[in-house]
């Protein structure tokens, strides 16, 4: 089928009156509703906004290919528009976009609309293609340069074919791939063609085989795989790896294949490098020639954060904001026997704070442990992660979620152990492995190694404890500052707990300008990181941008747990990020002499305030403060993200 027929003049508008992303995916969804391509917009375009939610569209060089499937589209076709200005589309190189192609595939779609809707995509690789359709003056002129490009790929790919038959250079460098993006319709085809046409400059044979919505095509023989150099795959999703067993195998995101193709090309022609130890169901595995761990193990150690970090999420915002909510009924309304006491406050409160709240780190590492040793991983998890935050030391002190980060990877990597410790036994045994072996062992091990770490993790608590007894009145700015700091550090862990019951315990003593530090510094940090992916947009993902909304509720309220993903998935420049804000605020608040009565509520309980009015403004300046240096060192160490 011809992209020509799925793109007609009834699908284009050359000018676009949209001014935002949002805009865009409204108006050319009319567009499609018009040409009466759709069963409902409504849902049509509720689609499209959940697959920008997983990574922008906007894949760079002024062009954006929105695109869903679903059943909302009544049959598949494309849709047209032109921005010639451009616009903010939170592309992945973070300049305008112009050219918008917006793909409605159905349910149901065949191969032949696939393959046509896959075409466009790799068609769009093409800077003179797409510098055609940025000048053309007409709709027809559209359509003719499609259907001249079409004519042009036809031709190329007999000669393709022709070239096949013909005898291989034995000194040309062969390297095969393997695209694929989360739905399968775009990415995946402008990875295959950019390799394709660079891999064509370079003299390099390639096959490239993409696992798309239609299927996996062009897919790889085991003749090919014997045959090739080094493989490359490039994917967001799942690929089969086992068939690569011994073979140097460079593994990225499908955007490095779009914009770093040549680098790719290039790791692949170097001497050496990783390769593919396929590990029977748990991690995938990477060597070097000499036996050193491969694969970036810093990727790895990412992709297991981001697991946990991703199934903790929806506990810590939904959790949170029931927390929030309860304040509004008073900021004692969930205690019984308090005369502020509200039956519905003290619900929101125990299921957001007492049961949300208590799952959150069993859940994040139980999912890095999943990550790293598959289902057999999620149980020893699930168990070390609730005792990081049950198994608490004389004075209360859990080692919360960094705790619950050490259980996760220990839970994966014990029970990756057990699988090459049991890789031997009788097949007689193997139904055994998954329902006894592994979850007893696993949790044995992991909670015996827990129950025996915690206590020492929160050893810090009592030694910090004894660190503000002795500040106490000698420096009460340095005070505030490492006070300020503990809150930031580890977000409810031993050294959070520490400052909080120390404000506490001063509260009794009738000294109030230690908890105004202490809530000062607890609010900085999710202030501070919903403050940078506001500013630092590209260096966050959409879930990530989306999580930083909701930071600003909860920050709000000094609901320092609101940080907790943030720091999980990138400690090492996160926290440091989180300490400094807060130790500055935390300063700020002593050096100014604010006193806080109360020992939570965030910007409920600034009216408590000592002082009142200037007193309330410099306290607010202090945490603003804080939040802007927090977020501008998020700014500085963060990397870009590709994807």
């Amino acid at each position: 089928m011809k992209i020509t027929e799925l793109l007609t003049t009834a699908t284009m508008k050359l000018d676009l009156d949209a001014t935002t992303k949002d805009d865009v995916l409204s108006e050319l969804t009319a567009v499609l509703q018009q040409a009466d391509k759709l069963n409902d917009a409504g849902l049509f375009l509720e689609a499209l906004q959940k697959r920008e939610q997983s990574s922008t569209t906007g894949v760079g060089d002024g062009i954006a290919i929105p695109h869903a499937k679903t059943a909302a589209v009544k049959e598949p076709a494309i849709a047209f528009g032109r921005k010639k200005e451009g616009l903010d589309y939170q592309s992945l190189d973070g300049q305008p976009a112009n050219l918008f192609f917006m793909i409605a595939a159905t349910d149901g779609a065949n191969n032949l609309h696939l393959e046509a809707l896959s075409r466009l995509a790799g068609f769009l690789m093409d800077a003179q293609f797409t510098e055609k359709l940025r000048n053309a003056t007409t709709k027809e002129e559209v359509l003719e340069a499609i259907e001249e490009k079409e004519q042009a790929a036809d031709d190329k790919k007999v000669a393709a074919d022709t070239k096949e038959t013909e005898e291989k250079d034995p000194k040309q460098l062969r390297v095969l791939a393997v695209t694929a993006c989360p739905t399968g319709i775009a990415h995946t085809y402008m990875a295959a063609e950019k390799l394709e046409e660079v891999a064509k400059t370079r003299n390099i044979s390639i096959k490239v085989e993409t696992n798309g919505s239609s299927g996996a095509q062009n897919v790889l023989t085991a003749k090919d795989i014997a045959e090739a150099d080094a493989i490359i795959v490039a994917a967001d999703t799942k690929v089969e790896l086992a068939r690569f067993e011994g073979k140097k195998v460079i593994q990225v995101p499908v955007s490095k294949a779009i914009y770093e193709p040549d680098a790719l090309f290039d790791r692949a022609a170097k001497p050496g490098g990783a390769v593919y130890h396929h590990q029977g169901g748990g991690d995938d595995g990477y060597e070097e020639e000499d036996g050193a761990a491969k694969n970036s193990v810093s990727s790895q150690i990412y992709k297991h954060l981001m697991n946990g970090v991703s199934n903790m999420l929806p506990f810590v915002v939904g959790g949170g904001i029931l927390i929030a909510i309860s304040f509004f009924f008073g900021i004692n309304s969930a205690e019984k026997g308090n005369a502020e006491y509200n039956e519905f406050a003290y619900m929101l409160k125990t299921i957001g704070g007492g049961n949300a709240f208590l799952l959150m780190v069993p859940v994040l590492a139980g999912f890095i442990a999943m990550s790293i040793a598959d289902r057999p991983g999620f149980a020893p998890g699930m168990v070390g992660g609730l005792l990081a935050i049950t198994v608490k030391n004389a004075e209360g002190a859990d080692s919360g979620f960094l705790g619950g980060l050490i259980a996760g990877f220990l839970a994966g990597y014990i029970v990756l152990g057990l699988k090459k410790l049991f890789a031997n036994l009788p097949k007689s045994f193997e139904g055994l492995k998954p329902i006894l072996i592994y979850p007893l062992l696993g949790i044995f091990s992991v909670g015996i190694i827990m129950m025996l770490l915690n206590p020492q993790l929160t050893k810090l608590y009592t030694t910090f404890s004894d660190l503000l007894n002795s500040l106490n009145g000698s420096n009460v700015i340095l005070l505030g500052v490492v006070l300020a700091a503990m809150m930031a550090f580890d977000l409810g862990g031993p050294l959070n707990k520490a400052a909080y019951t120390f404000g506490i315990a001063m509260l009794d003593a009738g000294n109030y300008h230690i908890m105004a530090a202490v809530m000062a510094g607890g609010m900085v940090p999710p202030l501070g990181v919903a403050l940078a992916t506001t500013i630092f947009k590209n260096r966050f993902t959409k879930p990530e941008r989306d999580t930083g909304k909701t930071s600003y509720v909860l920050g709000a309220f000094f609901i320092s747990e609101g940080a907790i993903p943030f720091a999980a998935s990138d400690p090492l420049r996160m926290i440091p990020s989180f300490v400094v804000g807060a130790a500055v605020t935390g300063g700020l608040t002593m050096a100014f002499k604010i006193g806080l009565p109360v020992p939570h509520g965030g910007i409920f309980v600034f009216p408590l305030v000592e002082g009142g009015g200037m007193n309330i403004a410099l306290y607010a300046i202090a945490i603003i403060i804080g939040s802007i240096i927090t977020a501008l060192m998020i700014g500085l160490l963060k990397k870009k993200k590709t994807a």
